[in-house]
């Protein structure tokens, strides 16, 4: 994925659905999706053992989401080997991209998202992305 299209994933993105998502603020899984709703996206938590985190309702996989809830972009906080039913579930909703956090990797599920027509990202840090083609320049 060139630069490019990240930029534009990150620009065309509204709503983010977190896939695995914590409910602990010393978490990356928290503090990420903190960072981008605090940059004006709507986060969707994926959580199957929280009610809510971050003031927002959580669902406990991508199909609890209520269908008139358009996700964007499926942001994955997972092991690598546990990708592909995120990402098929990602295809069912309606998702234009999947983001694997840096550290998530699966060629598998990367092919079956692209075969899809998703957008995909692996291994990269979102909020690193968004503070790179998007921070405040220093002074």
């Amino acid at each position: 994925m060139s630069p490019d299209q990240v930029k534009q994933i990150l620009l065309d993105t509204k709503t983010i659905a977190v896939v695995g998502m914590s409910s602990r603020a010393d978490r990356p899984s928290n503090d990420v999706p903190k960072y981008l709703k605090e940059h004006g996206y709507q986060i969707v938590p994926i959580n199957p053992n929280a009610q809510e985190i971050l003031g927002e309702k959580a669902y406990p996989n991508l199909l609890a989401i209520p269908p008139e809830l358009k996700i964007d972009t499926v942001q994955i906080f997972l092991r690598s080997e546990e990708v592909l039913p995120v990402v098929q579930d990602a295809i069912k909703i309606g998702a234009k991209a999947i983001w694997m956090q840096e550290g998530v990797r699966n060629e598998q599920a990367a092919v079956r998202a692209e075969e899809a027509g998703l957008l995909v990202v692996q291994d990269r840090c979102m909020r690193a992305a968004h503070r790179f083609f998007f921070a405040e320049p220093k002074k």
